[in-house]
């Protein structure tokens, strides 16, 4: 699966698949095939940190 380029979009759409498909951030990688590091490097680029009780980046 190929993810947005955006990081601001990356963000929804994963936000959007941690709420509605995915208990865990490990979960959703394992599925999509992408690296959590990777997602989580993105993201803090602009600021977003993943919340592991709440399930998304906050």
């Amino acid at each position: 699966m190929s993810l947005p380029k955006d990081p601001f979009i990356l963000l929804s759409f994963v936000n959007t698949k941690l709420r509605d498909e995915f208990p865990s951030l490990e979960k959703l990688c394992e599925n999509i095939e992408e690296s959590k590091e990777y997602i989580e490097k993105s993201l803090k680029e602009i600021g977003y940190i993943y919340d592991k009780d709440k399930n998304t980046f906050m």
